[in-house]
């Protein structure tokens, strides 16, 4: 299993995917982390101005403030759920999968080991995500008279957004095995992500589910500005683990059980 995972390593770092998704994600949070900082404190109203008929930015140096802007990795889960469907997918897509499950005829033990890659690969990553999402709030909210500590409740955010980046991962490997199709795999993971759980979100009947989906989970964890109810913290890790064991079980069962195209 160990040179499986190794090999895993060997395909994912000597192609440039990791490095341009890395880059967007560090991109996508310095961003979102300096346009929240900037507009912290902006007083909802009702039009287009920066509250833009929602609730109000808590304003810098409270602890909604610290909470929602070192929760702005959360953001960029998407990116890791994407580097997690690369992973599996490029495979079929490069017509590699024959001589790996050649070379390794138990397909449960591939799956198994791309998922513990892909995993452990996602750590560093998410480290590098929240550092630069520290960074700049640390920076910005500093220059704006304060800064936030780095203890308590933040460092719990903290903990959850690197969670939830590993946990994504996991989920894009899983969803890689079950559709294999990479841009099918991609497109419907975007489609679900900021369309269907969008829409169960909005809509009053459906909304009480939307705790349960894993956009609810990742909110629960991390922090929101929402009004939607959500789970507890722990609740939410758990069953966003949930989804990562199911999805990681699925795929793997169906890699092992489907003939290869």
């Amino acid at each position: 299993m160990t040179a499986l995972v190794r090999a895993e390593w060997t395909k994912l770092f000597t192609t440039r995917v990791w490095i341009g998704l890395l880059l967007g994600a560090c991109v996508l949070v310095a961003g979102f982390t300096a346009l929240f900082t900037a507009f912290a404190g902006s007083a909802d109203d009702g039009g287009g101005g920066p509250g833009g008929g929602g609730p109000p930015l808590p304003p810098v140096g409270t602890p909604e403030y610290e909470q929602l802007a070192l929760a702005t990795g959360a953001n960029v889960t998407v990116l890791f759920l994407i580097l997690g469907i690369i992973g599996t997918t490029q495979e079929f897509r490069h017509r590699t999968a024959t001589p790996t499950f050649l070379t390794t005829p138990r397909r449960g033990r591939v799956i198994t080991a791309k998922l513990l890659a892909y995993a452990l690969a996602a750590v560093p990553l998410a480290v590098v995500v929240i550092a630069v999402n520290v960074a700049v709030v640390l920076v910005y909210a500093g220059a704006r008279g304060d800064a936030p500590e780095l203890s308590g409740d933040n460092l719990r955010v903290l903990a959850g957004v690197g969670a939830a980046l590993v946990v994504y991962t996991v989920i894009g490997v899983g969803v890689g095995a079950l559709v294999r199709n990479q841009v099918g795999a991609i497109v419907g993971a975007l489609v679900y992500l900021f369309v269907v759980e969008a829409i169960v979100q909005l809509v009053p009947a459906l909304s009480d589910a939307y705790k349960w989906l894993p956009g609810g989970a990742l909110e629960a964890m991390t922090a929101t500005i929402g009004l939607t109810e959500l789970l507890e913290p722990w609740q939410g890790g758990l069953v966003l683990l949930g989804y990562g064991i199911v999805a990681a079980v699925l795929g793997t069962l169906l890699a092992v059980r489907r003939d290869v195209v």
